[in-house]
C-alpha cells in the first residue's frame, strides 16, 4: 500500500503530513484502537504489521456456537492484516458509522499519528490536496473491498443488501456539479435485460440510474475448470450470483475513476430503464480541470466504498445488534442498517437534488 500514498499524494503534501504528525511505536501485541473507542488521529503504518479484528459478544450463546463451529476465538475474528503504508482512522472523516474494530499490532511497528482536527481544517483549506487524499482513502478501500470479498467467498456475500449510492454521492456535490453532471448527458433507455456493464470489462462512462431496477452480480466458480467446461458445452455463459439490485438513483461505473481499474460485478437491466450517461473521457477531464469538483467526487466515491466495506464487515460479525419490535431503541447502540446522525442532513439534500434533477430533465427534454 506504501506505493498508494506516494504515487497519489504529492512532496508538499507528504510534507506536510510529516511536519504535522507524530511518530510512536507500538510494541507487539499492543493495540492501536481497543474496542468500542473511535480514535482521534488518523494513523498511517510505517513500519510493522497490525491486524483488524471484529469484536464478538462472549455472552452470546449463538456466538459462542458459531466461534466453536468455525475454530475461531470469541473475543475476536482477524479480518485483514495491514501492512506499511495503511492507513488507520480514516472512517470519522467521511461521517459514516463503523462496527467497533479491534486495531493490534502483530509485531512492534511504527505509526505517524496526525490529529484528525488538524487533518480536517487542512482538507477543507486545501481542494487540491484533498482531491488527492480522498482519491487515496478510495482506492485503499477499494482493496480493502476486493480482499473482503476474498475472505468471505463469493459464494457467501448476501444477497440484496440495500444500496444507497444517491444519499452519499449527491449529497456530497454542489448544486454547480449537478448542473455540469446534467448538462454533459443526455438520458437514455436501456431495454431489460441489457448488460450496461460486463464484470472486468472495460467501462464507458458513468451511469446515473434515474428510472428502472437493474441487478449486481459476480461470477461464481469462474475459475472452476469443469464449470468452464459445461459453459462451453451448452454454448451458455457462466451464470452470475446476484447481490443486489439497484433502484433510481444509484450510481454505475464508478470504478474506473478510482485508479482505471475493471469493475468487479456486473450489470445488467431487469425491466426498462433510464439512465443519465457521462462519458468516461469527458469525466475524466472534468475530474483533471477542475480540483474543486475532483475533491467533492472522491470524497463521495470514499464514503460510498467505506458504506459498502461497512456492510460487508457486518456480514463477518455474529453478534450484530437488532432490534425487537415493539421495544425502545437504546440511545447508546447502534442498530444495524443505523444512518449516522451527521449524514442525516445531506441525505436529506440528496434526496432533494435527486428529485429536482429528475423534473430539471423531465422539463427540458419532453417525452422522457
Amino acid at each position: 500500500m506504501t506505493e498508494v500514498l506516494l504515487k497519489e499524494l504529492t512532496n508538499s503534501d507528504i510534507d506536510w503530513m510529516i511536519a504535522t504528525g507524530h511518530r510512536r511505536e507500538i510494541a507487539a501485541g499492543s493495540l492501536l484502537i481497543p474496542e468500542e473507542k473511535l480514535g482521534d488521529s488518523l494513523d498511517i503504518l510505517l513500519d510493522g504489521i497490525l491486524t483488524v479484528n471484529i469484536s464478538q459478544a462472549d455472552n452470546n450463546p449463538l456466538t459462542r456456537a458459531f466461534a466453536t463451529i468455525e475454530g475461531n476465538e470469541i473475543l475476536g475474528r482477524e479480518i485483514a492484516r495491514l501492512s506499511s503504508g495503511e492507513i488507520v482512522g480514516e472512517i470519522p472523516l467521511l461521517n459514516i458509522s463503523s462496527r467497533a474494530t479491534i486495531i493490534q499490532a502483530v509485531e512492534k511497528s511504527l505509526i505517524m499519528s496526525i490529529p484528525q482536527q488538524k487533518l480536517a481544517v487542512k482538507l477543507q483549506q486545501d481542494v487540491g490536496f484533498a482531491s488527492r487524499f480522498y482519491r487515496a482513502i478510495a482506492i485503499m478501500l477499494f482493496d480493502r473491498i476486493q480482499s473482503t470479498i476474498n475472505q468471505l467467498g463469493r459464494n457467501k456475500i448476501a444477497q440484496g443488501q440495500p444500496i444507497r449510492d444517491v444519499l452519499f454521492v449527491l449529497g456530497e456535490l454542489h448544486d454547480s456539479d449537478i448542473d455540469w453532471m446534467m448538462a454533459s448527458g443526455t438520458p437514455q433507455k436501456i431495454p431489460a435485460n441489457t448488460v450496461l456493464i460486463h464484470e472486468k470489462s472495460p467501462v464507458d462512462g458513468l451511469y446515473i440510474l434515474l428510472d428502472g431496477t437493474m441487478s449486481l452480480s459476480i461470477s461464481v466458480d469462474e475459475r472452476n475448470p469443469l464449470t468452464r467446461a459445461f459453459a462451453a458445452i451448452e454454448e451458455t455463459e457462466i451464470s452470475g450470483r446476484e447481490i443486489a439490485r439497484l433502484s433510481k438513483g444509484e450510481i454505475i461505473g464508478e470504478t474506473p475513476f478510482i485508479d482505471g481499474r475493471l469493475p468487479l460485478a456486473t450489470v445488467k437491466t431487469i425491466e426498462d430503464s433510464i439512465v443519465l450517461p457521462i462519458e468516461r473521457q469527458k469525466m475524466a477531464a472534468k475530474l483533471q480541470q477542475d480540483v474543486g469538483f475532483a475533491s467533492r467526487f472522491y470524497r463521495a466515491i470514499a464514503t460510498l466504498l467505506a458504506q459498502r466495506l461497512q456492510g460487508m464487515l457486518n456480514q463477518l460479525g455474529y453478534g450484530r445488534r437488532v432490534y425487537s419490535k415493539g421495544l425502545p431503541l437504546a440511545e447508546n447502540v447502534e442498530y444495524e442498517d443505523e444512518l449516522n446522525y451527521n449524514i442525516l442532513d445531506s441525505v436529506a439534500i440528496a434526496g432533494k437534488r435527486f428529485d429536482w434533477m429528475l423534473g430539471q430533465i423531465r422539463v427540458s427534454r419532453r417525452g422522457f
